[in-house]
């Protein structure tokens, strides 16, 4: 049995995360610690994530920690992670994914529906602003970051009207009770990767590519590498509007994506469905860009949010 350390980011959720691998670990009979690391993306909170522009501003400081071998692996929200990995590092398992959705939480409102005009709502992601402003242009959105707790604090001393959160992150943290309804992907197609949790390590370290394997789940391996391949295809990093959620089902690939614009004006939408995960990523990227999603993108980075960090 081995001596493994995960490396991990300090909020609540991430540490839930680690310490859920941890358990999983344990009971294979490994000895196991965690050592918090603190990344670019938890030391500015005072700037929209679509403005900060950093290539894995939540993983960097750990893939230093796993290249120094001061951790054997990290515990990442997948949605967190690049699309393309420096070659000595490689996502060893793929975990059986939670609910994909984005919750609506308000303490006065069950939907985004039953929110009135000029309505707050917080958020910083402008995948989920751009969706939000399509079917309610009249909603004000606003800046939204911190921890779960923190915005949950933000939410009920009234500086918003509602929040839109990962529901599985909600749900992992145990605060369902926060949630009024969840929002269908046909609404509000979610982020690259929602809900399910990458194993990271070193593509060299063969003894502990052989104890996480047990982690992988395949289903979702194959509809995140999916999602992926749309997000690589498109040039776009995880602050984009840019959405894609993809589930296999009785062999086949179901994907549905978007890009669009931060304002809600235009959104470009396909669905698409295949065999080859990779292939349909790509194909379906290829074809938003021929409807004139590349001019979507180019508009939004010529407006100052954050450059493209995938080639």
């Amino acid at each position: 049995m081995a001596n493994l350390r995960i490396g991990s980011r300090g909020s609540q959720l991430a540490l839930w995360q680690s310490n859920h691998v941890s358990a999983l670990l344990r009971a294979q009979g490994h000895a196991v610690e965690i050592e918090v690391i603190k990344t670019t993306g938890d030391k500015i909170l005072d700037v929209a994530l679509a403005k900060v522009g950093t290539k894995g501003m939540f993983t960097k400081e750990i893939e230093e920690a796993l290249a120094a071998k001061r951790v054997d692996l990290a515990v990442h929200s997948l949605k967190d992670v690049p699309t393309e990995l420096e070659a000595q590092f490689t996502l060893a398992a793929i975990m059986k994914r939670e609910d994909p959705r984005d919750a609506f939480i308000s303490v006065k409102f069950n939907s985004v529906d039953e929110l009135p005009s000029g309505a707050k709502v917080g958020t910083s992601s402008l995948r989920r602003q751009c969706q939000l402003k399509a079917v309610r242009p009249d909603l004000e959105i606003f800046p939204l970051r911190g921890n779960v707790d923190t915005r949950l604090r933000k939410l009920e001393s009234g500086e918003y009207d509602a929040i839109i959160l990962a529901a599985a992150g909600v749900h992992r943290l145990g605060l369902d009770k926060h949630v009024r309804s969840r929002i269908s992907c046909d609404v509000m197609c979610s982020a690259v990767g929602q809900g399910a949790l990458a194993i990271e390590c070193r593509s060299s370290d063969s003894e502990t590519l052989k104890h996480l394997a047990f982690l992988n789940d395949a289903d979702t391996r194959a509809a995140v590498e999916c999602e992926r391949a749309v997000l690589g295809s498109l040039g776009g990093g995880c602050q984009v509007p840019i959405g894609a959620f993809a589930e296999k089902r009785d062999g086949v690939m179901y994907l549905r994506a978007m890009v669009g614009r931060p304002d809600g004006t235009e959104i470009l939408r396909e669905s698409a469905q295949g065999t080859d995960p990779e292939k349909l990523g790509r194909e379906t990227a290829q074809k938003l860009l021929a409807r004139g999603g590349d001019k979507i993108l180019q508009d939004v980075y010529a407006q100052g949010f954050a450059v493209p960090s995938q080639p």
